[in-house]
């Protein structure tokens, strides 16, 4: 997880990642930020991020993120 947020932090400083739940609902993440994320998660994580996957619930908080690519680990 902490890989994570210093990836969030690299793509959009200034947000407090720990406790924010509405990442998209919010604005705090546009569509430029989100393509980075997927990037730089699959390069990480070696993880396949496919567009079923892109959507609000899994992009909201470092959390929801965090166990989409737990999920996708698998």
């Amino acid at each position: 997880m902490d890989k994570l947020i210093e990836i969030l932090e690299d793509i959009k400083p200034g947000v407090d990642y720990e406790t924010c739940d509405t990442l998209i609902d919010d604005g705090l993440l546009d569509s430029f930020a989100i393509l980075s994320i997927v990037s730089e998660l699959q390069d990480e994580f070696d993880i396949a991020i496919t567009p079923a996957d892109i959507i609000p619930e899994n992009f909201n908080s470092a959390t929801a993120l965090w166990e989409m690519v737990c999920r996708l680990k698998d």
